[in-house]
């Protein structure tokens, strides 16, 4: 097989939920040696996260994968020590413990960078290691909500919308595995590793597109609008006649135009505002109208076809159900099965994106709590009795 293009690096995941351990996840997916380390007696809290089987967090059957697990209390002198001699070895930490902790432990970056003068030390906090907010505890809903997101997200009338999943923490998960491959590319030319400080209230800011500089120049504050968009209609999401949910885009001013002519509305784009994604929006109502009119005349399959064939955007509303049968996912390889020793078989997503020379791939599937701990210890050279005499300490 080829070697993956992050085979030969390791790294050292001691944060949970969830940012840093999904960037540590994503370049175990193409090859890193990733070094799980949660506390002996407190793992990560994603392995009890949602749904179980068999007593078997599934979650963490996702966040866990490609990643060898330990346990190490850090606040004691033997984990200290230990993750000295885990960092000497290591290209990269990622931690996300709140700013002070490591240094309470003297295990912050100056004592790591002299172990490893090239190591990458990945910092996931939810406000950042310095600012009036940085001792808070931070989870993804907070960036959620500060960011601006929740205040753009539901209906115009409606409450404020926080997403039913990590967005925010995923959103800075990628961002952070994208920053530590920054601090390495960085580090073949100069030599040095470098911390790198991630918030989790800035990449979701980032995604959200241009507010602030809207702000700053027109002094405009984005609405909630539902599902419609200020820059584009029709937009929306309309219901079939089976009772099914589908998707329609516009940005295109042709898209736009098909959209029209296949409803049997094509006298609407002879008025002078169609000629517009703003003055489309501006009528949404009268376009809404149209288009969900003619939807709900057909079945969902019938309206995707009808689409398909006036090349025109569309796109069914569809749950996880659907996901796992979808053709266009089944043709690109985004779930795959992964074996496990303790529930079987498990479908999940694959990784992130395809290369076609150094693929990468899931080994394994989450490991139990602890799992690999001697044997990565044995690989740093530690006897049995060193092992066991930590174990005793309460180290391990």
């Amino acid at each position: 097989m080829t070697r993956p293009p992050l085979d030969g690096l390791r790294v050292i995941d001691l944060a949970t939920l969830f940012a840093g351990p999904l960037a540590a996840t994503f370049l175990g997916d193409f090859g890193a040696d990733v070094i799980k380390v949660e506390h002996p007696t407190r793992p990560d809290p994603s392995r009890g996260h949602g749904p179980a089987k068999d007593g078997i967090g599934l979650w963490w059957k996702l966040l866990g994968r490609n990643k060898r697990t330990m346990t190490l209390d850090l606040s004691t002198p033997g984990g200290r020590t230990t993750l000295l001699r885990l960092a000497a070895d290591a290209d990269v930490i990622v931690e996300n413990f709140r700013p002070g902790t490591l240094e309470k432990w003297d295990l912050g970056w100056d004592e790591l960078s002299a172990a490893n003068p090239r190591l990458v030390l990945a910092r996931v906090t939810g406000f950042g290691q310095f600012g009036p907010y940085a001792r808070r505890p931070g989870f993804g809903t907070l960036a959620e909500a500060m960011s601006g997101f929740a205040a753009v997200t539901g209906e115009p009338e409606g409450p404020p919308t926080l997403p039913p999943f990590g967005l925010a923490d995923s959103i800075a998960g990628l961002a952070t595995a994208y920053a530590v491959m920054t601090a390495l590319a960085a580090r073949d030319r100069t030599g040095r590793g470098q911390v790198v400080d991630m918030a989790i209230i800035e990449p979701i800011l980032t995604v959200l597109g241009p507010q602030p500089l809207w702000y700053d120049q027109l002094g405009h504050v984005q609405p909630r609008t539902g599902n419609r968009s200020t820059n584009n209609a029709p937009r929306n999401t309309y219901r079939t006649a089976d009772g099914g949910w589908v998707a329609v885009s516009t940005s295109a001013q042709s898209i736009a135009e098909r959209v029209m002519r296949l409803v049997g509305r094509p006298e609407l784009t002879d008025e002078p505002w169609f000629t517009t994604g703003a003055g489309r929006a501006a009528h949404a109502d009268v376009l809404d109208e149209a288009v969900g009119t003619w939807i709900a005349r057909h079945t969902r399959a019938e309206v995707v076809e009808a689409f398909e064939k006036a090349e025109a955007a569309v796109a069914p509303v569809q749950d996880v159900r659907d996901v796992m049968t979808d053709p266009q996912y089944t043709a690109l390889g985004t779930l795959t099965t992964v074996p496990d020793p303790e529930l079987g078989p498990l479908r999940m997503q694959n990784v992130l994106f395809r290369l076609s020379e150094t693929p990468g791939g899931i080994r394994w599937a989450g490991r139990p709590h602890g799992a690999d701990t001697d044997e990565i210890l044995t690989g740093l050279g530690l006897t049995a009795g060193e092992i066991a005499s930590l174990r005793t300490a309460g180290a391990l």
